[in-house]
Order: structure tokens, then C-alpha cells, then sequence
């Protein structure tokens, strides 16, 4: 079985499984306060232009999202979501577990935009009741979205500004975040996001890593005692330096980007094999992950030999699927399904 069902199939990228090992037995401070976390930091924060900012090392992107909106919300606040935000419907109740609710928003393709915003703050405390409802405490985006859809830097522009003048944090979850930066359509940098958001994090479960997100925390207000909420929500690892060492790799000589890069030009062959035989796509996307609408006796028929996720029922003779490469995905693998898609 050929699989293409998510981009964490794999392991980790061999220079990093090298750099574990080299340093196995190296005797370094517990908890990140060692100098391969120190040395990532540095990178990162050269990568995305910014002096002053804190950074955190967290083993996954639900530890992060839950660990990162529970230390911003006070208790009556809620957090506010497109309605396909992975905090929405992938995270089993994890920001509703620490008593904060996820306020939707509409959306068609994964996005949400500045006025929608606008209007949900307005319309809360234009409401006479508005203290007997829960009050948008943030604004929680990810970028590439659950559809695979990104973010232009103006549309961010647009969401920051709404987001400062209203007091609203902007939290990017950037769990596939390299896969969005290099998709062909992106003018947006880690630069461009670091000046825009409040916290942010960089993905490495999806993108080379064995496992670890990196926490980017550019406000000042939110840094405070953020290593507390890390201990209380149990993801300060004790051997923080095994994810150090992940993110000291994948930032010390452009890794990141090329592994990147590599997922989505192999994706971009899948959605041109797709479009050339006829299919339409469920969402425009430009990274790595593609939603070809199928009929149903074709999706039987590549299920022999490929595994893919079933994203949505289309209608009664097709159905919306996820074909998703990663950073290790083999370019002959994608040739024989390209192969296969144009015999159908």
C-alpha cells in the first residue's frame, strides 16, 4: 500500500535522526534550558526577523493549541474559530476541556476574513446581554487551513488590524506552516507573520520532525509565566533537548524550506494528473494537501493500491478525498499513481 492519507506516515528526516544519535549521550540540563534548544532559538528567530521573542518547544499541535489559548483566555472568554478550524473539529473538546468555548465562524475554504471579525466583536457588545454571553478573547487561524487554503499577506494585514483594535490576540496555528510558505501563490514570509501575530507556532510533527512544535511568542503581555501553563497542561518535556535538537536541524541551513518545497512540488504533480484527466478539486489549494472530487467507483479502484483520506461526501456518485504527500514522499511512488490516474 502506497500511502497518502497525511504527511506524519514517516519518521523523521535522516540528518535528524543522524543528529539524535551523535548526540545520544551528550549530559545536558533537563526541561529546553540546554544549549541545542538555545541554538534553535537563535535560528528561529533569525528565520523570522524578530530579536525579541520567546520561544517554546512542545511535542504536538494540540498540546500547543490547548497550552496556547488557555494561557491567553480568562475564564469567561472564548476563542474564535473558522467552523473547520482543526480547535473546531479535530481536537476532541480539548479548548472546551479547559473551559473555554470555540466560537465559529462561517467558511467555505478553511479561511476567515477581517470583517467577519469585526462584525462578531460588534455584535457582542452591541448586544444589551453581552455579559451573560461568552466574550472573543482571540482569534485562532491556521495557515495552510484544514482545506489547504492560505492565507495572502494582505488578508493577514487585514486580520491583525481588526484583531489590535479590537484586543483580540492572533494566534496562527502553524502545524504544516513550511508547506504553506513555499506553495507557489505565497507572498507570505515567517517575517511577515512574526509582525503580525501574537503567538504563532512552527510545525515540525509534519514537516521532517519525529515529533515537536515550536511556540512563537511575539507579544510581550503573553510571555509572562507561559513555561507554567506549559508544566500545567503537561507538556514541558523532561528531555527537552530531543526536541532542540529536531528544530536546531531543520533551521540551521535552510533544511526546513527544502524538505518543504519537496511535498508540495510532489503534490502539485498529483493535482495536475487530477485536472488533466477531468476532475475538479473541492478546495483551490497550493500545498500539500489535494482534494480531487472522485466518483465513487474510481476512489474503489485506486483504494487497491493507495490509501487516501475521504474528506466529505460529494454527492450520491462521488465523494471529496485528501491526497496529502510530505516531506519524504517518493517521487516514484507519485509517478506510478500518476500512472494510474491517467489509465483510469
Amino acid at each position: 500500500m502506497i500511502r497518502f492519507e497525511n504527511d506524519y506516515a514517516e519518521g523523521a528526516h535522516p540528518r535528524i535522526l543522524k543528529r539524535l544519535l551523535e548526540t545520544n549521550e551528550e549530559q545536558t540540563p533537563g526541561y529546553g534550558a540546554d544549549e541545542h534548544c538555545e541554538k534553535a532559538k537563535t535560528y528561529i528567530r533569525k528565520a523570522c526577523d524578530i530579536e525579541h521573542s520567546d520561544i517554546h518547544f512542545l511535542v504536538g499541535g494540540t498540546q500547543a493549541n490547548t497550552t496556547i489559548i488557555a494561557s491567553i483566555l480568562r475564564p469567561h472568554q472564548g476563542a474564535v474559530s473558522a467552523i473547520t478550524g482543526h480547535i473546531a473539529v479535530h481536537e476532541a473538546g480539548a479548548i472546551e476541556a479547559t473551559g473555554h468555548k470555540v466560537l465559529t465562524l462561517p467558511s467555505d475554504d478553511g479561511k476567515i476574513r477581517a470583517e467577519q471579525v469585526r462584525e462578531m466583536v460588534d455584535n457582542h457588545w452591541n448586544d444589551a446581554a453581552h455579559e451573560h454571553m461568552v466574550q472573543p478573547g482571540l482569534v485562532y487561524i491556521s495557515h495552510p487551513t484544514e482545506n489547504g487554503t492560505t492565507y495572502r499577506r494582505s488578508e493577514l494585514e487585514a486580520l491583525s488590524k481588526v484583531c489590535r483594535e479590537s484586543g483580540l490576540p492572533l494566534v496562527l496555528d502553524g502545524a504544516r506552516l513550511g508547506y504553506g510558505l513555499v506553495s507557489k501563490d505565497s507572498d507570505v514570509t515567517l517575517a511577515d507573520i512574526a509582525r503580525l501575530c501574537d503567538v504563532f507556532y512552527i510545525g515540525g510533527t509534519k514537516i521532517g520532525a519525529l515529533c515537536g512544535e515550536a511556540v512563537v511568542i511575539v507579544n510581550e503581555a503573553l510571555k509572562k509565566d507561559f513555561r507554567y501553563a506549559i508544566k500545567q497542561k503537561g507538556g514541558l518535556l523532561a528531555k527537552g533537548r530531543l526536541l532542540g535538537i529536531q528544530f536546531e536541524t531543520l533551521f540551521e541551513d535552510g533544511l526546513y524550506h527544502e524538505i518543504s518545497s519537496h511535498a508540495v512540488e510532489m503534490a502539485m504533480m498529483i493535482r495536475e494528473a487530477f485536472r488533466e484527466k477531468g476532475f475538479s478539486f473541492r478546495y483551490d489549494s497550493p500545498t500539500n494537501q489535494q482534494f480531487p472530487i472522485l466518483p465513487n467507483q474510481i476512489l474503489s479502484e485506486l483504494s487497491k493500491t493507495y490509501s487516501y483520506s475521504l474528506w466529505e461526501k460529494f454527492d450520491a456518485e462521488h465523494s471529496v478525498v485528501r491526497f496529502c504527500t510530505s516531506w519524504a514522499t517518493k517521487k516514484e511512488n507519485v509517478e506510478r499513481l500518476i500512472a494510474d490516474i491517467k489509465a483510469l
